[in-house]
């Protein structure tokens, strides 16, 4: 009986086979064919990170405000560097780096086109239930900085309107506060790098938790200003050395 079923096994694989030659090649094509659009292709990230064409997932802001970053409208260079520090394990998160460790340089610099191009709306963080002490600290630091601890202004580098600055800068405001909090986690525990000499390294081990929280709580309920894009410079030289900002780049 073994023996039978062997054959059938064999005769029912060989028919389809033979089924399968005889379909036109358009036919075969078209069952063989990858959805070839961009768009269709970034699926997996506009999954967590959301998209114009994914309107229910907060439309590239990171989901419904929770943890993921807005991407949307961030510089296309540190959206690419960031994709090479998970593919190069100076970020550590799983997920990001699975999806990234094959990928060549140049479609990583597709990616980051793509997403720069992006402008979208996202929502803010409520402050009325904040701290009033809290919230004016963070201010101070995101505006002023803070000479006694050698910490400066985030506007001294992120611009302005902290919608980042070209070519590399990314912007702060469209955050959620708990993706902030993770960020200056990691770069304390050192789970997080950039290129040496890594200036948030630096900043992050000079703040306090508490500082941490103030910055995080003000930058999340700030809105985006009316032009989002990124500058296209800012003062030079910066306040720290930085090693994704060199000084030759505008």
């Amino acid at each position: 009986m073994r023996g039978i079923f062997r054959s059938l096994a064999l005769v029912c694989g060989w028919a389809w086979l033979a089924g399968a030659a005889a379909q036109p090649q358009e036919q075969q094509d078209r069952q063989m064919r990858v959805p070839g659009s961009l768009a269709q292709r970034l699926a997996a990230c506009t999954s967590c990170h959301g998209s114009a064409s994914a309107p229910s997932a907060a439309a590239g802001s990171g989901g419904q405000r929770q943890y993921f970053p807005r991407i949307a409208g961030k510089p296309a260079g540190y959206l690419y560097n960031q994709l090479i520090n998970f593919r190069e394990g100076r970020r550590q998160y799983p997920l990001m780096t699975w999806m990234v460790q094959h990928m060549s340089d140049d479609y990583l610099h597709e990616i980051a086109d793509y997403f720069s191009r992006e402008h979208l709306p996202v929502p803010v963080l409520d402050r009325s239930s904040l701290p009033a002490a809290e919230l004016e600290r963070g201010r101070q630091l995101v505006t002023r900085g803070d000479a006694a601890l050698k910490v400066p202004a985030c506007i001294a580098c992120h611009g302005e309107r902290l919608s980042g600055a070209l070519p590399a800068t990314p912007g702060l405001v469209g955050l959620p506060r708990d993706y902030i909090n993770a960020q200056f986690g990691a770069w304390r525990n050192g789970s997080r790098h950039a290129l040496a000499p890594d200036c948030m390294g630096t900043i992050a081990s000079r703040l306090s938790l508490a500082d941490v929280s103030a910055i995080s709580a003000w930058l999340a309920g700030e809105p985006l200003p009316a032009d989002a894009t990124p500058a296209r410079a800012v003062a030079r030289p910066l306040p720290l050395a930085c090693g994704s900002a060199p000084e030759g780049q505008p």
